[in-house]
């Protein structure tokens, strides 16, 4: 059993400014060094090396070394759900603040637009998936997330495997931050972002998780979902 000690020492690892903004940043399902996290954190690189010793040893990420570097990414895709909802909790309620640069107001954009969230698609895209997913009868929330028989059988004819092997489900809801309701997560959710990528559907755009779709995108999943390309844009 975890006890109120463990529980406690857990929350305290994300409850620091600098270490949530690492988590949030490994949310894009890279891994970084510590030299990159540092510098997107705005903080000295020994100050970084801290802090991200404190997060691998709670098991909130992992590292790997390569020669002189040290790359970390989240331990798992439990983890990166775990932090996604925790910042759709945490975002404020009621009108945000507006954008202090013009660069600010754009990378926000892009990212409620289209994004990813670890290793599946998030914001307006992800939702907008979602329920086409849904309405066409491939993807079923009466109970949780579930992928039907025909959802089965359309990854299939997709050309998308989708492994039943592991401890991971085969779909989970995650709930979106800027759209405070369930994208498509799990297997499901990876294999369909991994193909959207290969595919050329969407591209990544800037140092964030932004995602585009391009117009092979929007061509593909009006054909395969009944997207109207304007929703994507």
């Amino acid at each position: 059993m975890t006890s109120s000690r463990d529980l406690a020492a857990f929350a305290a690892l994300l409850a620091d400014d600098t270490r949530a903004g690492f988590c949030l940043a490994l949310l894009d399902g890279r891994a970084w060094t510590a030299g990159e996290l540092a510098r997107h954190g705005g903080v000295a690189a020994s100050t970084a090396s801290e802090h991200l010793g404190k997060l691998v040893t709670g098991g909130v990420l992992t590292e790997e070394r390569q020669g002189r570097h040290r790359y970390v990414r989240l331990a798992d895709d439990r983890m990166a759900h775990l932090v996604e909802e925790l910042a759709a909790y945490a975002a404020p309620v009621g009108p945000k603040p507006p954008p202090r640069t013009l660069r600010e107001s754009t990378a926000a954009s892009a990212m409620a637009r289209g994004r990813t969230c670890y290793d599946h698609l998030a914001g307006r895209l992800g939702i907008t998936i979602t329920g086409a997913l849904t309405a066409r009868g491939l993807l079923s929330q009466d109970a949780g997330f579930a992928l039907t028989e025909r959802g089965t059988r359309w990854f299939a004819d997709l050309g998308v495997p989708l492994d039943r092997t592991g401890r991971r489900p085969l779909a989970r809801g995650c709930l979106d931050w800027t759209e405070r309701r369930p994208h498509l997560a799990g297997v499901a959710g990876a294999r369909l972002c991994r193909h959207a990528l290969d595919a050329g559907w969407c591209v990544r755009i800037g140092s964030e998780r932004a995602v585009k779709v391009t117009a092979d995108g929007e061509r593909a999943l009006h054909a395969l979902l009944g997207i109207e390309p304007e929703i994507l844009r």
